[in-house]
């Protein structure tokens, strides 16, 4: 009962404080317009990643028609 006793008054001292009531409008707010443009910007980058290692992919067999493999070479 002491630890409910306890557990109480610390609620009670977080109510007074308005350490609930700033908790309670963080966790319901929307979140933070600069959040939401790094977000946009970071699936921005992924796209443009994602199609820079396509374009290398098609490159890299481009190339590889122009020249004898990695393995010949060496033996010259």
């Amino acid at each position: 009962q002491a630890a409910d006793s306890k557990r109480e008054q610390f609620r009670r001292y977080l109510e007074k404080s308005g350490v609930l009531d700033t908790l309670t409008k963080g966790a319901a707010t929307p979140e933070n317009p600069e959040i939401e443009l790094l977000r946009l910007e970071l699936a921005e980058m992924k796209e443009k990643y994602e199609a820079i290692v396509e374009e290398n992919k098609k490159l890299k067999t481009k190339l590889a028609q122009y020249e004898p493999p990695q393995e010949e070479k060496r033996a010259e």
